[in-house]
């Protein structure tokens, strides 16, 4: 009886899908939908040809046990060859196999990665992309306006959500210490799950105006809610950086950080330093926009332990920064030849130190 139910049900969908309308590009039977779902329809039926699902074959050193060997993200099509994704989706690999969106499956290769802003590119070969998506401007989003996910959350490939822009927000300190240098993020309640990392998020034009790359959750048990999305204006610069020099051309100081926060209070306290936010300035390298600028680095004794600290970071061009994620992401927003102005604690007194940005070379 149960089989019979569930075979009248699967007839039921079958017969309601062979329904329709006729309306603009989309053809069916009838006018069952608003404007709004057929510019949905329009832009997915030709935007899902871009969209390919990525499957990576985890190396045993980086498994944990009862995890399974391969991962699954999501992607898109830029040029004929080459594939944008995030960097968290291929960062750990010894196999990359791209299914495109009519089941077509090739081997990829890495072609460049950017960790400041979890983006990596991916080259295949023996297929022409069916479709390359083109950018739209991140900058010009306006809240409440419509947005459409498409990727392979839980390993089902063209899976399509859509959903408005919310909000942009100025940091998200992740546990995987990547995308450092996305100055900020954009919010969704377009269905963004496991899987769906490194697929286009398409405003109602059909242009890619981010890449999904997160979701918000409550706990650990519960699937997101809010997705969290990279900027496309920040991914196509990226984009641009990697194929014209190979590296991001972003502002860095080149140093190492430690938060002054995870320094010992009584340390602090010693030095004149009466809070907790700020970014202790570690390692100074030879040659580093940080060297050039006179940043004094700390010192450490042969266990590794602090000994002397070196200048604290507390502002950026006159912005307060709570720990070294705030140091990173607005020095990000400079590029090579421009000037940030470091507000640094030293001798017990804060000074003003002017950096100019130099050329990144890795």
């Amino acid at each position: 009886m149960r089989a019979v139910r569930r075979a009248l049900l699967v007839a039921g969908l079958l017969s309601l899908a062979t329904l329709g309308y006729v309306t603009g590009r989309v053809t069916a039977q009838r006018a069952l939908v608003t404007p709004d779902e057929i510019n949905t329809v329009e832009v997915t039926r030709d935007a899902i040809k871009a969209v390919v699902k990525i499957d990576v074959r985890i190396p045993k050193a980086q498994l944990q046990p009862g995890e399974p060997p391969t991962d699954t993200g999501s992607g898109f099509f830029y040029k004929p060859n080459l594939i944008i994704t995030n960097y968290h989706v291929v960062q750990f690999q010894e196999g990359i196999t791209v299914t495109l969106h009519d089941g077509r499956r090739v081997a990829a290769k890495l072609e460049g990665i950017d960790p400041g802003v979890d983006v990596a590119i991916l080259r295949v070969s023996g297929v022409t992309a069916p479709k390359a998506v083109s950018f739209g401007s991140s900058a010009r989003l306006i809240p409440g306006q419509r947005l459409i996910a498409i990727g392979a959350p839980f390993t089902y490939q063209n899976f399509i959500s859509t959903g408005v822009f919310s909000t942009a927000i100025s940091g998200l300190p992740r546990a995987d210490n990547l995308g450092l240098e996305i100055g900020q993020y954009l919010l969704t309640d377009a269905s963004i799950q496991s899987g769906n990392s490194g697929g286009p998020i398409f405003n109602s034009r059909g242009e890619v105006v981010g890449v999904a790359d997160a979701n918000v959750a409550t706990n650990n048990f519960l699937p997101g809610a809010i997705g969290v999305i990279i900027p496309s204006d920040v991914v196509r610069q990226s984009v641009q950086d990697l194929e014209r020099v190979g590296v991001p051309q972003r502002g860095t100081l080149g140093v190492t950080f430690v938060d002054l926060g995870d320094i010992d209070p009584a340390f602090r306290r010693g030095l004149g330093l009466t809070s907790s936010e700020g970014a202790l300035v570690d390692e100074v390298p030879a040659g580093s926009t940080g060297a050039q600028a006179g940043l004094r680095g700390s010192v450490r004794n042969a266990n590794g332990q602090l000994v002397t600290l070196g200048d604290v970071i507390v502002a950026v061009d006159g912005q307060r920064v709570k720990s070294s994620y705030d140091v990173y992401r607005l020095v990000a927003a400079k590029r090579a030849g421009q000037s940030v102005t470091l507000r640094v604690w030293r001798n017990r007194k804060e000074v003003n130190i002017k950096a100019t940005l130099l050329r990144r070379t890795l």
